[in-house]
């Protein structure tokens, strides 16, 4: 048989959104209260039969929901790692955790690149360096925290996506305060951007936010 050229997938036909990930638990109670507290909102709480239970919550802003309770899933209890929880202000986000009683680490960075969205060593303790990316780069800033079983957590600093990781013709915020932290670096940058023209106001400000918000997001450059 002969060889044939590699395929370019094509795009699928129907949307795959994911909806639910399963987080194994021991004391239903307890985790019901903790993510209670973090503010997250409660979708669910409904038994079955055969000691069935089944609770869901979503995070403030997502799209997608976590799970769990009994006889839900036969995974050991803390066995889920590396859950990422994506958010526009890494320093703002720990603030608030620690205002509702939760452990989270520092702040922190990778020492030296990694593959952006992988679950790298650094993530679970080694070769972090302490604070933000000094650069503030996106993907690149960290804090951790886990359930009272040990599910673990990571909150990352998202605020422009790579290429290719965003539909190309949408721009949309899942919430109010991500609008508002893209309004607040749209207009440090204008700040900036007035300064280079002689501190003249630029009266299509308005234009040029538009046009800064959507790029960053589509992780392009704003045209001078």
């Amino acid at each position: 048989m002969n060889a044939t050229a590699p395929r370019t997938p094509a795009t699928p036909a129907v949307d795959l959104k994911l909806e639910i990930v399963v987080i194994p638990v021991a004391d239903v109670e307890r985790t019901k209260q903790f993510y209670t507290n973090l503010g997250w909102r409660l979708d669910a709480d409904f038994a079955g039969p055969d000691d069935y239970r089944v609770i869901q919550f979503t995070p403030p802003g997502s799209s997608a929901s976590v799970i769990f309770g009994k006889n839900v899933t036969p995974a050991a209890p803390g066995s889920a790692q590396g859950l990422y929880l994506v958010v526009s202000d890494i320093e703002a986000a720990r603030k608030e955790l620690l205002d509702r009683g939760v452990a989270i680490s520092d702040v922190f960075h990778a020492n030296g690149d990694v593959h952006v969205g992988t679950d790298e060593p650094y993530l679970f303790g080694r070769n972090r360096l302490s604070g933000p990316h000094p650069e503030r780069g996106s993907y690149r800033s960290y804090a951790s925290f886990s359930d009272p079983d040990g599910n673990g957590w990571l909150l990352q600093e998202v605020t422009a996506r790579l290429p290719g990781r965003i539909d190309g013709n949408a721009t949309s915020f899942n919430s109010s305060a991500d609008l508002a932290a893209a309004f607040r670096r749209a207009a440090a940058a204008h700040g900036e951007y007035e300064k280079q023209n002689g501190g003249k106001h630029d009266e299509n400000w308005p234009d040029w936010y538009a046009d800064y918000i959507v790029n960053e997001q589509h992780g392009q450059q704003q045209a001078a």
